[in-house]
This record gives C-alpha cells, sequence and structure tokens, in this order.
C-alpha cells in the first residue's frame, strides 16, 4: 500500500511540473512587444540578397557569390578585338641537303691497297686522296687509251694522214678516257696517264667534293664487288632544317619566307627559308614537316643537331581570348559572361585559329564583354545542374530569331512569347520579340 502511494505521489509530482513549466512560456510569448517584431522584419530584409530579373539570362545561368567566387579561383577578364602579334616557336633538326650527298660505289670488282686518315666525320677536300685499289678491268682500258694517244702522235708528226683519220684518233682518245671515268678512275689521274704514258695499277679514289665523310666502308686488303657503296660524302656548306608544325601552323610557313633560327648553347643565330617544296605529312607524329634551307659558314650545324626555329606572324585586329577560358565538349564551345551580381551566363561561340594559348573568336563574343578565364570548370558543373533542374521543374524552347535556349517559366513571366499561326513562341529578350513581330514569316521559315 506504502508503494502504490508512492508512485501516485511521483506522478502527481511531474504533472505539476509540466503544468507550470508550460504556463511560463505563454506568458513570455504574450510579452514580446510589436516593435521588436518589426525589427527583426527588417533586419531580414536587409540581409537579403538584391533580387535581379534573370529572365532574359540564358538557360544554365548559375550566380555564384564573390565568396565562393573567390574560393574557387574564378578570375574575370575583358574582351578585346585587337591586332595580334605572335612568335611562333618549334623544334628543329638539321639535315644534310639531299643534293648535296655524294656516294662513290665501286663500277668493277677489286681489292683495296691502302687507305688514308679519313674516317667517318672528317672534312675531306675536293680531289683529296681517300683511298687506292686494284682491279685488272683497268688493264685493257688503259692500254688503249694509251695506244690511241701514240697514235695521234705519229698522226700528227708525221703530216701525211688526212684530217678525218686525226678526227677520228680524237673521239678514240675521248671513248677511252670516258671507259676509265666509267670504271672509277679520276680525271687527275687519267691527265696524268695522259702525260706519262705509264700503266698503273693502284687506282686512286678521290673526294669529289669538299664535305664531311658520312659513311666509309673500307679497310686494306679488303675485297669489294662491284656496286658496293665505299664512300658517301656530303657538303655541309648549305643544310636543311627540318620542323615538325601543326596543321593549324604551317599554313604561315610559306615558300620563300625568312625564318631565325638559334643554337642556343652556341649562342649564335642563323637565317633560312622555307623551301618550295611541300611539307611532307609524318603519321606517327601527325605534324607535317616543314623544309627550310639555311648557308651553313664555318660547318657550324651538323646533321642530327637541334635547333629553336622562330617565325614572327602578325595578324589584323580580331577577338582572342586565352585558350583555358573556353570549353571545348567536342560537340560545341562555351564561355562564361560575367553578367554582373554574381550571375554567368553559358555562351556558345565559334573559334578561328589558334596561336600559342589564344584563340580567335569568331562568332558569340563583342568586345567589352567580360568572361571567366579561370575557374570556368566549376561553374560549368554548377551550369549543368542548373540545367538539369530547369528540365525537371521547367520547359526550355528554342528562341526562333536569336537561336539561344529559353526557359518557358522565365520568359512568360517577363512577358517575353508570342503566338503566330497557333504556335507559341518563347524568345530570351524584347529585342529578339520585337524582331519577331515585325516579319514572324523570315524566322519561321529560317
Amino acid at each position: 500500500m506504502r508503494k502504490l502511494l508512492t508512485a501516485i505521489f511521483i506522478l502527481a509530482l511531474l504533472a505539476g511540473s509540466f503544468w507550470v513549466g508550460s504556463w511560463y512560456s505563454r506568458q513570455e510569448t504574450s510579452n514580446v512587444k510589436p516593435s521588436a517584431e518589426k525589427s527583426i522584419a527588417v533586419n531580414l530584409d536587409k540581409s537579403s540578397d538584391t533580387v535581379t530579373d534573370t529572365s532574359s539570362l540564358s538557360p544554365g545561368t548559375v550566380k555564384i557569390s564573390p565568396e565562393k567566387q573567390q574560393a574557387i579561383g574564378v578570375r574575370v577578364g575583358v574582351v578585346e578585338k585587337k591586332a595580334v602579334t605572335h612568335t611562333l616557336r618549334i623544334l628543329g633538326r638539321v639535315a644534310a641537303d639531299e643534293t648535296r650527298i655524294y656516294k662513290i660505289n665501286s663500277a668493277v670488282d677489286g681489292w683495296i691497297r691502302k687507305t688514308f686518315d679519313n674516317s667517318t666525320g672528317s672534312l675531306v677536300k675536293k680531289d683529296e686522296l681517300l683511298a687506292t685499289f686494284y682491279s685488272p678491268d683497268f688493264l685493257g682500258a688503259q692500254q688503249a687509251y694509251i695506244f690511241a694517244l701514240s697514235s695521234l702522235d705519229r698522226f700528227q708528226a708525221s703530216g701525211k694522214e688526212p684530217p678525218q683519220q686525226i678526227t677520228l684518233t680524237r673521239a678514240n682518245i675521248q671513248q677511252y678516257k670516258d671507259s676509265l671515268r666509267n670504271l672509277g678512275m679520276g680525271d687527275l689521274q687519267i691527265e696524268e696517264i695522259g702525260r706519262t704514258r705509264l700503266y698503273t695499277e693502284n687506282i686512286d679514289l678521290t673526294a669529289p667534293v669538299t664535305g664531311f665523310v658520312l659513311t666509309r666502308n673500307v679497310s686494306p686488303g679488303e675485297r669489294f664487288e662491284k656496286g658496293k657503296e665505299l664512300y658517301r660524302i656530303a657538303d655541309l656548306s648549305r643544310v636543311w632544317i627540318l620542323a615538325d608544325v601543326y596543321e593549324n601552323e604551317a599554313e604561315y610557313f610559306k615558300p620563300g619566307v625568312n625564318v631565325k633560327f638559334y643554337l642556343l648553347h652556341q649562342k649564335k643565330t642563323f637565317q633560312a627559308k622555307v623551301s618550295n617544296v611541300l611539307p611532307q605529312f609524318d603519321a606517327a607524329t601527325r605534324t607535317l614537316k616543314v623544309r627550310l634551307e639555311a648557308d651553313n659558314p664555318g660547318y657550324a650545324l651538323r646533321p642530327d643537331m637541334f635547333v629553336d626555329v622562330e617565325l614572327p606572324i602578325s595578324l589584323p585586329p580580331a577577338i582572342a581570348v586565352p585558350a583555358d577560358a573556353i570549353l571545348d565538349s567536342g560537340l560545341k564551345k562555351t564561355v562564361f559572361v560575367d553578367q554582373g551580381n554574381g550571375f554567368f551566363e553559358p555562351r556558345e561561340v565559334e573559334t578561328g585559329w589558334r596561336l600559342g594559348n589564344r584563340i580567335e573568336i569568331v562568332k558569340g563574343l563583342t568586345p567589352g564583354e567580360k568572361i571567366v578565364l579561370s575557374g570556368n570548370f566549376l561553374i560549368d558543373s554548377e551550369s549543368r545542374m542548373e540545367l538539369a533542374a530547369g528540365g525537371m521543374y521547367g520547359t526550355l524552347s528554342k528562341d526562333p530569331v536569336c537561336g539561344a535556349d529559353v526557359s518557358v517559366n522565365k520568359a512568360e513571366k517577363a512577358g517575353r512569347k508570342g503566338i503566330y499561326q497557333g504556335k507559341t513562341y518563347y524568345f530570351s529578350s524584347d529585342e529578339c520579340k520585337q524582331q519577331f513581330d515585325k516579319n514572324p514569316d523570315r524566322f519561321i521559315k529560317k
């Protein structure tokens, strides 16, 4: 019985405490003054953002607070139209001029008798002795040549031979000289045989031009066969510069254009001229190989050296923006235009040339507008979310005049809609609606 009375007392105590608390709360609420309510309402109004009419802005326009812009690194720049000067810098490689490469091939079978100090990379002078060799094929040709020379001497000494015979003998001499030359004997050695009238077993290999030895395939005592390449010599007094350029850059390398290039480590500057030969396309690098032709004083340029090529380019006034300001999805190119008060509007643009980090804007921007230069990837994410919300909670329509996507809800709220031939059209601005009202058939046919 005592336990029951204790439980009833505790329940009564709890119920009394709850009633007292409720009564006190009602009393505090009724004591609030009307002036305080008004003050609270005024503060809320001051802290709210300014209301901006966004009905004329394209779908996907987002508003980003200054604090958030600073956090994501948004940087804005002014669109300008001005003349463009740019220095195109590319890497080039030195190559020997193919028209100045000389190959010394054997025309007969033979053996190398002696070689001289002219290893690969050596500079040799014209008619310098490279090596000597022996071949039995020269014996008969030398005999015929010496016999013809002796016959001519006898005919001229006797004075009895008719002029036709002397002319025929001179022709035979020239034929035998050509035979020796075709077998591989040089002009100097042929003339020496003509003076001395003596046979020789050692045939001289001489340099056909002053240049550098690119290839040497001879050694003393080596046997060689007809057609083998013995030496390859390049005249490097004039060389080629092969430069890889992208397709959009190749148009500036026109035939005859003068170009500068540098050997940075040697601090030397050279002049070159673009060749008339069409650039070759390299499937591996997906670039065009442009050929430059340059003089090589002092043989400072050697094959396979790398050089820095510079071509100054001047273009007429155009709108050009940094490449980072354009978002290229593959299907369209978009920039974000700063409309003020934290609003950023996506704008589709058409592009032209690209030089370095600058891209020409052909259509979509006007000078004086402000666009986002950095941080546009995060703005694009916000814009896509805005478009997704617009697709869920509203309908998009195509402006027949301006071609922009228009939010139906925003256009109706702003009164930018028109009805023609039973169909409703929505517009992104008052100007577009006015143009449509003047001549709707023009835009419907378009």
